[in-house]
């Protein structure tokens, strides 16, 4: 069994992977980038290692930065979650060169099947049957005309390397080809860190239905079960259920004997999910991801097996637990995500911002897969799954009604959220009938009334949050010298003068704070030589004593230098980068 697991990757899904490590006795590493400074899944961790920068381009899509804390850290797995680089046949490749196991495919059969193009193709090899589509990167948007005027209008153009639904286009008209490409590639890229694209023919009504296959290095492949993940916005899944609905037995047993199929044809091993489309009763293969699925939960609650753990097991060299005949799916399972996104009008759009508060749904058959806790931010630069509400019932009506109490029961504030659109999509009966396809949250649902929640304000006695800063210092364990970086709030980084020449620390300040003013003399000055790092206000704004004004660095550290009076800020003495001496005035308040 593997002893030390580097998971790179961030959110919920880490935090997924470490509780599967801690219950196998595995070590865990977290790695993280700037703003991840706090998360969740960094805190969980045994160990973590920074990354650096802000964007997934800096961090998480970084590969030499992960190296390098793989390399620290000793880890001898490395599990790569799902989305940056779960897909990438390089970075997969890295990590079993260097001796380290890859919690996933080998390189070769993501090379296969994370190549959506070269996956087709495998597939027809095996007997089964995709969407018509070309079978090479598109270089121009020529092409899509050309496949268009072929095989008929709407058309979709799809990241050959990614997934869930980034750098995926629906094209309806040959004047929209080459601009939709170009946005299909520049969105691929940034996601995946490559960006070709294919096209195939858009069916307009299917649904979306996904086989779960894990197979080990012994030859055991097995099917666990089907998904129906129609419930879509922008090609993204909102709602997602095992066993899919209206779906015939002999439907199922054909489309998993072929997910084994395509699996096999390319020598796959661990978990893996084959992608098909449904529509009047035939089945076509879509694509296959080279890795775990955001909507696991769902079919480990109908099947009992913990598609995680199993990965590892498998990983680190054992054969499955289980073999195709012991499987038994018992009940029926719903997963709806809760996004950072305000459904308004069906819009959908992005709402990053802090979390004030989290309570998430408790009580028989409910889950929760989060990321996040309260206080943390949800920021702009990643994907915005808070996470995954997921319920168990004996039968689809029992599992429907209860994750309708669950979401009434959720309660998160600081952001807006999808949750209101998944309870309309919950109560449609079209949903309930399951006569829903992939277009029909888009085409059909109405969202015109419905709205996320209020993002309410802080509820914390109106203290504001600080600024944190970095401060480097030295220091000695069992007699060895490192140097260690620290966040702390600035205000507590340098004593200031306060009322009677005394030193003392700053507190946080209040909103609307009506406390008298220190008696200062409004020249504020510097306490040591050192160089200015960043100037915090600007001439003419009114600023409250205490309030930190610029940033110090002296001694390898950051002191926050702070108002010594309330009044306005009418000359600024200094700029960043400029080197100050002590009893320097900074800025002069009056």
């Amino acid at each position: 069994m593997l002893s030390k697991i580097l998971i790179a990757n961030r959110g919920e899904i880490a935090v997924r992977v470490i509780r599967a490590c801690q219950e196998l006795g595995i070590t865990t590493v977290a790695v993280y980038s700037e703003l991840d400074r706090e998360a969740l899944h960094v805190r969980l961790a045994d160990e973590a290692y920074a990354l650096g920068g802000q964007t997934a381009a800096e961090s998480y899509l970084n590969t030499e930065k992960i190296l390098e804390a793989v390399a620290q850290s000793g880890a001898d797995g490395v599990h790569p979650g799902y989305g940056f680089f779960s897909e990438n046949t390089d970075f997969a490749r890295a990590i079993t060169e260097r001796g380290v196991t890859f919690i996933g495919p080998p390189p070769e059969a993501i090379e296969v099947m994370g190549d959506k193009v070269s996956s087709r193709i495998a597939a027809q090899e095996a007997g089964v049957q995709g969407v018509p589509g070309t079978t090479e990167f598109l270089a121009s948007g020529d092409e899509v005309v050309a496949f268009g005027e072929e095989f008929g209008w709407p058309v979709a153009i799809k990241a050959a390397y990614g997934g869930g639904g980034r750098g995926m286009r629906v094209v309806n008209a040959k004047e929209e080809a080459h601009a939709a490409l170009e946005s299909a590639q520049s969105e691929a890229l940034k996601g995946f860190g490559r960006d070709e694209c294919y096209v195939e023919r858009y069916l307009t009504r299917p649904r979306h239905v996904e086989m779960q296959i894990i197979a080990d290095v012994h030859g055991r492949c097995v099917w666990v079960g089907e998904r129906d993940c129609s419930a879509q916005r922008r090609h993204q899944k909102l709602i997602e259920e095992s066993p899919a609905p209206a779906f015939p037995p002999e439907t199922r047993q054909a489309m998993g004997e072929a997910a084994v199929k395509v699996s096999q044809a390319c020598g796959y091993h661990n978990a893996g999910t084959v992608e098909f489309l449904y529509q009047d009763g035939e089945f076509w293969f879509l694509e296959m991801n080279t890795r775990l699925q955001v909507e696991h939960p769902v079919t480990e609650l109908v099947s009992g097996i913990d598609l995680v753990r199993e990965q590892i097991r498998v990983a680190s060299g054992e054969p499955l637990s289980f073999t195709q005949d012991d499987i038994s799916l018992r009940g029926h399972a719903i997963e709806v995500r809760v996004n950072a996104e305000d459904p308004a009008g069906g819009k959908f759009l992005p709402s990053p911002g802090r979390i004030t508060a989290l309570e998430v749904p408790q009580g028989f058959g409910v889950r929760w897969d989060g990321g996040y806790t309260a206080g943390d931010e949800v920021s702009q630069y990643y994907d915005n799954l808070v996470g995954k509400l997921v319920v168990w019932g004996s039968d689809r009506a029992t599992a429907i009604d209860r994750m309708v109490r669950a979401i009434r029961e959720f309660k998160i504030e600081g952001i807006k959220t999808t949750l209101p659109a998944d309870l309309a999509i919950l109560a449609h009966d079209d949903f309930r009938n399951a006569e829903h396809s992939t277009k029909w949250v888009e085409d059909v649902l109405d969202l015109s009334g419905v709205g996320g929640e209020p993002a309410a304000a802080p509820t914390d006695e109106g203290v504001e949050a600080e600024e944190k800063v970095r401060r480097d210092v030295d220091v000695e364990v069992n007699g060895k010298r490192f140097s260690v970086a620290m966040w702390v709030p600035a205000s507590a980084l340098a004593p200031v003068a306060a009322a009677g020449g005394a030193l003392g620390a700053v507190r946080p300040r209040r909103k609307g704070s009506a406390s008298a003013a220190a008696a200062g003399s409004g020249s504020v000055t510097v306490p040591m030589q050192g160089t200015i790092v960043k100037v915090t206000v600007a001439v003419g704004d009114e600023v409250t004593s205490g309030q930190t004004v610029c940033l110090l660095e002296a001694m390898k550290m950051e002191n926050a230098i702070v108002a010594d009076k309330d009044g306005k800020v009418t000359e600024i003495k200094v700029a960043a980068g400029q080197p100050v001496s002590a009893g320097d005035v900074v800025l002069v308040i009056e």
